[in-house]
């Protein structure tokens, strides 16, 4: 299974400080995260696995604890938020 995140058009993103706000235009909902979803999302641009999303993150960040079930479990939270989707 891929996923995608969905159109950047679709989304207004604002660093705030340590945090960000993620306005999503869709649904008019606003979502304060904190890393690695901004980072998450900017990997997502193209569909990606989660096995190939967690090779890109543990290549591009230091992933010392890298678990490909846990990153699912974030990646159907985006998904219930309207962030990113099944590709």
């Amino acid at each position: 299974m891929r996923y995608v995140a969905v159109d950047s058009s679709a989304l207004r993103i604002a660093p705030l400080d340590t945090l960000s706000a993620i306005y999503h235009r869709a649904s008019g909902i606003t979502h304060i995260v904190d890393s690695p979803v901004p980072e998450l999302l900017a990997a997502l641009a193209q569909p990606r696995t989660v096995d190939e999303l967690l090779a890109h993150l543990s290549a591009e960040y230091d992933v010392p604890d890298a678990d490909s079930a846990a990153l699912a479990e974030r990646l159907a939270e985006l998904e219930g938020a309207g962030l990113v989707m099944r590709a």
